[in-house]
């Protein structure tokens, strides 16, 4: 019993790092949604054109995902597969060597099949928010819910340039620390040193789409590498539910004849 009990608070005590990315920045929350196909279908277009070419998703088939989201096997295999050696009905792999990968960044870029049920949908959609500038870094960029990372920041073109910004900081009770005269939150001391010198970001070069755009594109994306991590979660819940109510159905009728069985007993 002391192992299992172990486990448990083990898993209590790590659920505030998780909320928090690791890192101790806070992670947005959404919401997948598998019935958006509209959605689905943008963000497959996203993957295809800015990530693919690192990532692969080996689990997955080209067919499968067309098929599932609704796009035409031909228009996905002409617009959406840019490697000419695999058929539409291959595994999404690409053509990067791992040992090139390894000498260009540092380490294999990961498989994402499976990202969105080890990360959660969360962590992802604010990892990909979270890219700012630091010229420390060997692309330029920093990540704050992934700090010191690898990846250079790929979609930077169309949000822009983020950098840090001094922000809010937390008081004693765990609130935010504000002024008692002003109400307004505290970032800097007596002297105008920044207390949080990277509490928030802000945009300094604007990318191509605007604040909400970036945000949708970032929820297009998270939403298809959800459906990626388990294409059958809808029908598997459609499964459930009929299952159910076929179970409540046979439970009528067990309690009805367990009824008439024993009518007679005293």
């Amino acid at each position: 019993m002391k192992k299992p009990l172990l486990t448990l608070v083990l898993t209590l005590l790590s659920l505030p790092a998780m909320a928090a990315g690791g890192s101790g920045w806070p992670l947005d929350h959404m919401s997948p949604d598998m019935e958006n196909k509209a959605s689905l279908q943008r963000g497959v277009q996203t993957y295809m054109n800015y990530c693919m070419g690192c990532h692969s998703l080996k689990f997955s088939r080209y067919e499968r995902v067309a098929n599932d989201l609704g796009i035409p096997v031909d228009l996905y295999d002409q617009y959406l597969k840019f490697d000419g050696d695999h058929k539409i009905g291959s595994l999404m792999t690409n053509a990067m060597a791992t040992e090139d990968a390894k000498k260009w960044f540092g380490a294999a870029p990961p498989d994402l099949t499976l990202v969105a049920r080890s990360k959660g949908p969360d962590w992802l959609y604010s990892y990909l928010r979270t890219f700012y500038r630091d010229p420390s870094r060997p692309y330029g960029f920093n990540n704050k819910v992934f700090p010191d990372v690898g990846m250079p920041h790929v979609l930077a073109e169309l949000q822009g340039v983020q950098v840090c910004a001094p922000g809010s900081v937390k008081a004693d009770n765990g609130g935010i620390l504000r002024d008692p005269l002003t109400g307004e939150d505290v970032t800097h001391d007596e002297s105008g040193k920044p207390l949080n010198p990277c509490g928030k970001l802000v945009i300094e070069e604007p990318g191509e789409l605007s604040v909400e755009e970036y945000d949708q594109l970032v929820y297009d994306l998270v939403n298809f590498l959800e459906y990626v991590a388990e294409p059958a979660l809808m029908h598997r819940e459609r499964i459930g539910i009929y299952a159910l109510f076929y179970l409540a159905l046979l439970f009528v009728f067990a309690w009805l004849l367990n009824r008439e069985y024993w009518k007679d007993v005293h």
